[in-house]
């Protein structure tokens, strides 16, 4: 499992996600006391299990990161995502380029999830994270918080967006994580290439819902 996410993280490069020394990753095994992670400013193109960063959990489910280590600048994310999970889990950090342009042109990730079924019942999406700077204490905060995190490690989302940025996606392993983020990648295309606008989905899920004003 370690090597797909060099298997990943070269996919996504391939798909114009990511450029040669972004995006990160992050794989916990089932309760496990390490944290494997990609090296910050690696070029993702060629990052194999030997280049990895391995953090051991200590007391209170501090990570222990020894001089010298060069884990992802959003460690901070990766952490608080992973630290109360109980079973094998992993976590995605792209810069997809339909849904970046999706939520620059300001349409909801969350209500055109809502729009086509098949992303729908596949992938849960959630709150968008407004515009933060990246790699701070405060984007890893706030995505935790909109994947819903709660104090067993549940996560109520599989993949938010970060305004201007990207998203973090969340599953069983990379594979899985990155499936969340083709699925939204795939739909955000077919919305924007479509021609709607933001409101004209606004308007679709009140109509749909009954909502007030509908």
């Amino acid at each position: 499992m370690i090597t797909a996410i060099g298997d990943v993280m070269r996919r996504a490069y391939e798909q114009g996600w990511i450029t040669t020394r972004d995006g990160n990753c992050s794989l916990r095994r089932r309760e496990g006391e390490w944290l494997y992670v990609t090296p910050s400013g690696w070029r993702k193109t060629i990052i194999h299990p030997e280049h990895m960063v391995k953090l051991k959990f200590g007391p209170d489910m501090v990570l222990d990161v020894p001089e010298g280590a060069n884990p992802s600048g959003e460690i901070h994310m990766h952490w608080l995502i992973q630290r109360a999970g109980r079973s094998t889990r992993a976590v995605l950090h792209l810069h997809p380029t339909f849904t970046t342009a999706a939520m620059y042109r300001g349409f909801d990730l969350q209500q055109v999830a809502r729009q086509f079924p098949e992303i729908f019942r596949y992938t849960r999406v959630g709150p968008t994270v407004a515009a933060i700077a990246a790699t701070t204490r405060e984007l890893g905060d706030a995505t935790a918080a909109a994947l819903g995190v709660d104090e067993a490690g549940r996560v109520a989302s599989d993949i938010v967006g970060q305004a201007q940025h990207g998203v973090c996606a969340v599953a069983s392993d990379p594979w899985a994580a990155y499936e969340h983020v083709e699925r939204l990648e795939h739909i955000c295309q077919m919305v924007l290439h479509s021609g709607v606008r933001p409101e004209d989905v606004e308007e679709r899920t009140r109509l749909e819902s009954g909502a007030p004003g509908a």
